[in-house]
């Protein structure tokens, strides 16, 4: 992310600090009653996606689900967009945008869709979870390694105990295609912000999420149109479809910069250890699924091990102001 001068306190991130837990950094900037109201938010928005999720794929394709949820989001989004600059912003940068689309919405949205045909929401919200360990994975092979130490380390091996747990006391009751699928879900939404912070920096996020949903309901055009269903869908899943787009997306997006505008993006991404706990809350209160001893271990060591493993030296501690936000994972 770059840096330049704002009206607005920013801290400055690097392209491997997005999309991780909070690290170690100094933040001048005051939690203000309006921050805390927009973090809770936040935390509820994107913690109830895979709960609806689960409803709208008991009566339409994940395909039809992708191709809606974008669809709509990005009718809300692209007027604002065209406000950013438009389209012209991009440059000669579609090539990075096409591919930021691809494993941060098209791929995950669908596979993720796929996966709760077969497993719980809250199995599945918790193995999400493991996307900060992910991405450091990621940003290693990216070349950045100046933080791996033996706490890192030891995070990593904590971290992959718990997804372990979590996993290995439901095979029995899990569909192994739907893991794999979990598995993809993961590694895509590790992988798109290391694109986004590569080579889309500059471009306002609102842009590149408002164009990503763009292309991915255009390329789901097709395959939804072949398996529309029949039928009028209930309105328990015409309502979990409408706020999935309107709510967990479009507004979810817009709610996020506005989160990074008031508390920073690191004290921001605190929300990646809440919303899976959220999400298995959900599953268990609403649809009566199962949480056991397990997955709550396995859960609490998947975020212990993330803390430790994104944990960086005291030594990086900066401050700095930048002016656009970049986007934020919408599940």
């Amino acid at each position: 992310m770059t840096s330049r001068q704002s009206s607005e306190p920013w801290v400055r991130i690097s392209s491997s600090e997005y999309g991780s837990p909070p690290a170690a950094v100094r933040l001048d900037v005051a939690v203000t009653r309006r921050g805390l109201v927009l973090f809770a938010a936040m935390c509820v928005i994107w913690g109830i996606p895979y709960l609806l999720i689960r409803v709208a794929v008991g009566e339409i394709s994940p395909a039809m689900l992708v191709f809606v949820r974008t669809g709509l989001a990005a009718v809300i989004l692209l007027p604002i967009a065209f406000t950013r600059g438009g389209l012209g912003v991009i440059g000669r940068r579609w090539p990075a945008l096409v591919a930021f689309a691809a494993v941060e919405v098209a791929a995950p949205w669908f596979f993720l869709s796929s996966a709760e045909q077969h497993i719980t929401s809250a199995l599945a919200g918790l193995l999400i979870s493991a996307v900060p360990l992910v991405s450091l994975v990621i940003a290693i092979g990216l070349g950045n390694r100046q933080q791996m130490g033996i706490a890192n380390v030891s995070g990593l091996l904590l971290g992959l105990l718990g997804v372990a747990l979590i996993v290995g006391f439901n095979l029995g009751v899990s569909n192994l295609t739907a893991l794999v699928e979990m598995a993809i879900v993961v590694v895509g939404y590790a992988l798109g912000p290391a694109i986004l912070a590569r080579y889309l920096t500059g471009i306002p996020a609102v842009t590149v999420n408002g164009v990503a949903l763009a292309l991915c309901c255009i390329a789901y055009a097709p395959v939804a149109a072949l398996q529309w269903p029949h039928v009028i869908p209930s309105l328990p899943v015409i309502g979990a479809v409408a706020v999935l787009a309107v709510v967990c997306t479009a507004l979810a997006f817009l709610l996020f910069f506005a989160l990074i505008a008031e508390i920073g993006p690191v004290r921001a991404t605190v929300i990646t250890y809440i919303n899976p706990a959220i999400a298995g809350v959900l599953g268990v209160a609403v649809l009566h699924e199962t949480l056991t001893l397990a997955m709550g271990l396995g859960f609490v060591l998947v975020l212990a091990g993330s803390t430790l493993a994104t944990r960086r030296p005291a030594r990086t501690k900066v401050t700095s102001r930048a002016t656009e936000p970049q986007p934020g994972k919408a599940l």
